[in-house]
């Protein structure tokens, strides 16, 4: 795994709270470009572990890098199912995007530029986040009301956008309690009107958020994939796909993937706000 080197042109920020819930911190990281000029573009990054376990370090080593590269980059923690069932790791995630714009001052932001990114579990997250925009039962109880929780365009690396689509591992194997299942709080054969709620790919037609997958060899990490790229070249909304051939689940975390996963984020980024 590539490790966690912080970088000379980077200024690191850790363990900040980003909202509370009673006694409860949720903690956010902040990789900022030094002498960042006003207005560069940001990244709240969401990790994997299947809703249940990893934590926001999982991906320090790709926020050093990207903000090396001019992009205000945030590692944040969100509630497990462990802890809490769905939507609340949505309530938490849509929370800390507006504490990003409130203080995006502070961080040299531009409010119009705040991407997310998410591995996993936590690509699943980020793809509902970009395609919940404006709906008001998901932006839960934690603050920040004054600002907005819209995310701008979406980087999912691995993330499942539909749990009842045909091709979702699900809806194969409707009997398996699995990790989805421990976080819905649910097994899909008895709620699943709560199952397509929780699915990305249920907003697919009101989604405006530009999306890039990069996606592993694994195939059924990519369900609703294809289908949502149709819906969204019928409505001219810019999807890029990248494929990684022969290789892990876990590839973005490792050589000799890592840096072409940096560089695929940085063009995505740099395509759709000087487009």
């Amino acid at each position: 795994m590539v490790s966690d080197e912080p970088q000379a042109n980077v200024t690191e920020e850790r363990n900040l709270v980003y909202a509370k819930l009673g006694e409860r911190e949720l903690h956010i990281d902040a990789f900022i470009p030094k002498n960042a000029n006003t207005n560069i573009p940001a990244i709240l990054i969401i990790h994997g572990g299947g809703w249940r376990s990893g934590d926001r370090s999982q991906h320090i080593p790709l926020a050093q890098h990207l903000a090396t590269r001019g992009i205000a980059c945030f590692t944040v923690e969100y509630r497990l199912s462990t802890e809490a069932f769905y939507p609340n790791a949505v309530y938490d995630l849509k929370s800390a995007i507006r504490w990003l714009r409130s203080n995006a001052a502070r961080f040299h932001i531009d409010t119009n530029k705040i991407n997310v990114l998410g591995f996993s579990a936590g690509g699943e997250l980020a793809a509902f986040l970009g395609v919940t925009n404006g709906i008001p039962k998901f932006e839960g109880p934690e603050g920040n009301y004054n600002s907005s929780s819209k995310v701008n365009a979406v980087i999912d690396i691995d993330g499942t956008l539909s749990f009842v689509s045909p091709d979702a591992w699900e809806t194969q194997n409707q009997q398996t309690i699995g990790a989805s299942a421990d976080w819905i709080g649910y097994p899909r054969t008895e709620r699943l009107d709560l199952w397509t709620q929780a699915s990305p790919f249920t907003y697919t037609d009101r989604n405006t958020a530009p999306f890039l997958f990069l996606n592993s060899a694994v195939e059924r990490m990519h369900a609703g994939r294809d289908d949502f790229k149709k819906v969204m070249d019928q409505k001219h909304v810019y999807v890029e796909i990248k494929n990684f051939p022969d290789t892990p689940h876990s590839f973005c975390l490792y050589e000799p993937w890592f840096n072409s996963v940096v560089d695929d984020i940085i063009a995505f980024v740099q395509k759709i706000y000087t487009n």
